[in-house]
């Protein structure tokens, strides 16, 4: 999809997949991309909301191409792209503790007439062929149609989607994932994970297949 070279059963060949900007080194906490040295530490600079997170988990930074690959799958219904990204996504998870249960963010019917598919799903279906984790569509349902969180500045965000999600299931003494594509403040997630909680929750992590890094974010080296 980036090259154009014949890359088998491969949405991404190899050779792209190891030039993406994987993030080598993270904050423990936040996912914050860190120097090699700093790998597991935490920042002490986390800029996500973490009040019903455990842990955020994010396999690369969004940039080019990562930032063009989700937006064309989101806004221009490449259900292939989010395949792609959730394929990234894998590489990584599979080396994680795998949790019980992985949630995709849901999309309000209507954002989902929209695109067409939730991208989120997408990627979810990655991670349960790559780790073996089921992936549970119906659990959590978004109750109101919010104004995307891309078009919001970051202080809105948390009221933006308050009261937005509620769950359809027990989750008590669950180690469960959500699962997303980008994560910028986190609210969303947070969001959701304190629905997950309240219905019973043992522990809720955020995986993202990409984290925005802010102006003053340290790259890797």
């Amino acid at each position: 999809m980036l090259c154009g070279l014949i890359a088998g059963e491969l949405n991404l060949c190899r050779s792209c997949l190891r030039d993406l900007p994987w993030i080598r080194a993270a904050c423990r906490l936040c996912a914050r991309p860190l120097l090699a040295a700093d790998d597991g530490v935490r920042c002490g600079q986390c800029d996500i909301e973490l009040r019903y997170l455990d842990r955020v988990r994010a396999a690369l930074v969004y940039e080019f191409p990562v930032d063009q690959l989700l937006a064309q799958a989101k806004f221009r219904h490449r259900r292939d792209l989010a395949r792609a990204a959730g394929d990234g996504l894998a590489e990584v998870a599979r080396h994680w503790q795998p949790p019980d249960l992985l949630i995709p963010v849901p999309l309000h019917p209507r954002r989902l007439v929209e695109r067409g598919f939730n991208q989120a799903e997408e990627i979810a279906a990655s991670l349960t062929r790559c780790c073996g984790v089921r992936a549970d569509h119906r659990a959590a349902r978004r109750n109101r149609h919010t104004q995307a969180q891309s078009e919001l500045p970051a202080a809105v965000r948390r009221r933006n989607l308050r009261g937005a999600f509620s769950t359809r299931r027990n989750f008590v003494g669950l180690q469960v994932a959500i699962v997303d594509d980008v994560v910028t403040t986190g609210s969303t997630a947070s969001e959701l994970a304190r629905s997950l909680r309240e219905a019973g929750a043992e522990s809720v992590e955020l995986w993202s297949v990409a984290r925005v890094v802010n102006a003053y974010g340290t790259r890797n080296t």
